[in-house]
């Protein structure tokens, strides 16, 4: 990390819980922007918008606005749009991110006895819309031949209840059903890290990747070529720490311990 000149971050579990910041979280953003490192906040967050996330997290102190956010939602828009053009698309997903999907052709394909038969079915995060009903009708546009694409495979997430399942979960069971595999477009795709290094103008050396996640969010970014630091808060869990597929660059206590770190290896 000699020549770090960007961070990426991660936004759920490492600045915020539920939306609230963590202690620090806030101090250490204004810190990292203070010495000049551009910043992007790589998020798999599928129930709101850029704009939306932008309003909340400025309004809880961060410096930070909706230019500085890159969301699975948004990166797949462009991920249709390249190789999908024009797709029909049916969308699963808890929260309205429609605004995101510039350029995407939804369709209305949840009433009963709609003859609307997709292209591409577009994966995002889990809530109460993933009931059986909704399950189902994806496994049928599926078996007629519609492609599946996610916008991640995130098994869970933390809130201020404990851990809930996401939609990671239903992907498994839908892929072995239909006999399919998913197109991913957030996080751990490389494609994902890549965007975000290519809106700071960066190469994966001169970028460090902040995460929870040890497998979506931090070997996912070294895998790239992108130093990755994991902290211990959000969905860190020291057993799948242990279990991880191999070993993250750097381990941190949370975000807050993040600006001594880079303090040690940014040359100016």
């Amino acid at each position: 990390m000699d020549s770090v000149r960007a961070v990426l971050i991660d936004i759920d579990g490492v600045l915020t819980v539920s939306w609230k910041p963590l202690p620090g979280a806030v101090e250490a953003l204004r810190r990292i922007r203070d010495v000049g490192l551009g910043v992007v906040l790589l998020t798999n967050t599928t129930s709101r918008t850029r704009a939306s996330i932008a309003a909340t997290l400025g309004a809880a102190g961060f410096p930070v606005d909706a230019e500085d956010i890159l969301t699975a939602p948004a990166a797949t828009a462009a991920y249709l749009t390249d190789h999908h053009p024009g797709a029909r698309c049916s969308l699963l997903n808890s929260g309205d991110i429609r605004e995101d999907l510039v350029g995407v052709t939804l369709l209305d394909d949840t009433e009963t006895g709609t003859d609307a038969v997709p292209d591409v079915v577009i994966v995002g995060g889990a809530g109460p819309e993933f009931d059986y009903a909704a399950l189902n009708r994806v496994f049928g546009h599926l078996q007629r031949g519609a492609r599946l694409v996610a916008m991640h495979r995130n098994l869970y997430w933390r809130t201020d209840r404990g851990l809930d399942l996401d939609s990671g979960a239903f992907l498994l069971g839908l892929e072995h059903a239909a006999r399919t595999r998913a197109e991913i477009t957030g996080k751990p795709a490389p494609a994902f890290f890549e965007a975000a290094l290519r809106r700071l103008g960066v190469g994966p050396g001169q970028a460090v990747m902040v995460g929870d996640d040890i497998e979506s969010d931090v070997l996912a970014a070294q895998r790239t070529g992108v130093t990755g630091v994991l902290v211990k808060t959000g969905k860190y869990l020291p057993e799948t720490h242990r279990a991880a597929s191999a070993p993250p660059d750097h381990v941190l206590d949370s975000v807050a311990d993040l600006p001594a770190l880079l303090d040690s290896v940014v040359r100016r």
